[in-house]
Parts: C-alpha cells; sequence; structure tokens
C-alpha cells in the first residue's frame, strides 16, 4: 500500500513542506513518484519517518540523523538504541520537573528551596547548553553576539547558578526589607559576589557590574528576567550596583 505525501503528513502530524525537505535532503525519499510528480510512500518510509521522529525527540540534527540511520540499518537495534536515550531524557526531564515543582510550592509557601536543590536535574553539558539557549538565540538575534561555544565544565556552572541564586535571593530580601540600595549590607553583598566571580575567572570590576545593570534595564530579556523575580529588583541592582562602584572609587 502506498500513501500520498498528504497522507503520510496527515498521519505522522508532519508538515508536507518538511517532507518535501526530507527529501530534498534525502533524509526520507518516496518509494515512487508518478509520471505527475506525485511522492508515494510505503511502509518502509514510514518506518524510517518513525526513526526520524524519535531522533528528532533527542534534538539531533537532521544531519545526524541521516548518518545514523545509513549506521544502523537493524531496526530492531536501532529502536532498541532510541528507547535507552529517551528513557535518559525521560529521568533526566522527570529530575528537572520535580525540582521546578519543589520550587512552585517554595514559592507559593515563602520557603525558598535549598540552594543545594536549586539544580538538580541539571547535570551535563547538554543540559546547561539547553538551558542557555534561550538567552544565547536571543543575544545572537538582537545583538549579534554569540554566547562562547567552548565545553562547559558542569560543576564550575552549577556552583556559579547556585551563588548567583543566593545574591539575586538576598537582594531581593533586601529590597523587600525596605534596605536602601546604599546601604553598607548591600555594598557588602555585591562585594562578595564580585569576589566569587573574580576568584572564577571573570575580572570584573565595580564599573563593570555597574555597566551590565545598567545593560539589564534596557534590555527587554534581562529586565523582564529580574522583574520576574522580584518588581524593582533591575532597577535596584543598578542603583546599589552604582552605589557600591562610587563606594569603591571613594575608599
Amino acid at each position: 500500500m502506498l500513501f500520498t505525501v498528504k497522507e503520510v503528513s496527515d498521519l505522522s502530524k508532519v508538515t508536507i513542506k518538511t517532507l518535501h525537505h526530507y527529501h530534498k535532503i534525502a533524509l526520507l525519499e518516496p518509494a515512487e513518484i508518478t509520471e505527475a510528480g506525485y511522492r508515494l510512500y510505503g511502509m518502509k518510509e514510514l518506518e524510517r519517518l518513525q526513526a526520524i521522529l524519535f531522533y528528532r525527540e533527542l534534538d539531533f540534527s537532521l544531519e545526524q540523523i541521516g548518518k545514523l540511520l545509513d549506521r544502523e540499518p537493524d531496526r530492531m537495534a536501532m529502536l532498541a538504541d532510541q528507547e535507552k536515550l529517551l528513557e535518559q531524557r525521560r529521568l533526566r526531564l522527570d529530575r528537572v520537573m520535580d525540582t521546578l515543582r519543589k520550587t512552585k510550592a517554595g514559592l507559593e509557601s515563602g520557603k525558598t528551596l535549598p540552594q543545594e536543590e536549586l539544580f538538580t536535574g541539571f547535570e551535563s553539558e547538554e543540559e546547561w547548553r539547553q538551558a542557555l539557549q534561550e538567552q544565547s538565540d536571543y543575544l545572537k538575534e538582537q545583538y549579534g553576539v554569540e554566547l562562547e561555544a567552548e565545553p562547559i565544565d558542569v560543576q564550575e556552572m552549577n556552583e556559579q547558578a547556585v551563588e548567583a541564586a543566593a545574591f539575586m535571593k538576598n537582594m531581593s530580601a533586601s529590597l523587600r526589607g525596605g534596605i536602601k540600595h546604599n546601604d553598607p549590607r548591600v555594598h557588602q553583598l555585591i562585594r562578595d559576589h564580585l569576589e566569587f566571580m573574580n576568584a572564577h575567572g571573570h575580572q570584573i570590576s565595580a564599573k563593570d557590574f555597574t555597566s551590565q545593570t545598567s545593560f539589564f534595564l534596557q534590555d527587554d530579556f534581562h529586565l523582564g528576567m529580574l522583574e520576574g523575580q522580584q518588581t524593582g529588583l533591575a532597577y535596584y541592582l543598578n542603583a546599589a550596583a552604582a552605589s557600591y562602584a562610587e563606594a569603591e572609587t571613594e575608599a
């Protein structure tokens, strides 16, 4: 039995345009093409399309998928490999989902999730790249800036993420508690944060930090991210950074 491209699209929920693209790049070729130019697909092609979709769920590129399909002609072996990979992803997503739910529950109850539990589930370089992808895409689109594609030190990233979360938590608490932006306690929070960052190879001065927080006020992505944590946080952070930089200059 043969299926038209529209029938395959209806069965698989893959658009006709995508099926045409798969044919163009020789990833999924029809079983035959009629004299009128219609593409027709058989069960063999449907099974190959299923394999493609499994790999797409795993975020493999089309080029990678083509190589994998050509390298593994044994469909049962390929399905076993895909099952293993999808199960690993499911377990990771379960851990991430559990962390998300605990974080939501903590917000609702007013209890912050312990720092050591904030990033449970983000345990691989791939997962960190996925977590940073939205910001990376935004910076590239808006400013033509690409985040460095160097290998990610997962332990280092987790440590920095925990410290950054603690810093923002303390800044938010200071804002909610009515502590002025130029209070010595706020300055100490910034000093500790910059010392941590510099100890981890970032080399950020008080002036650099002020410029960074000023940029956050002008950029919708970062402004929304900070204001989503605490209303007024972006402005408070910028005022505190400027105050700290001025105090450091005078010291």
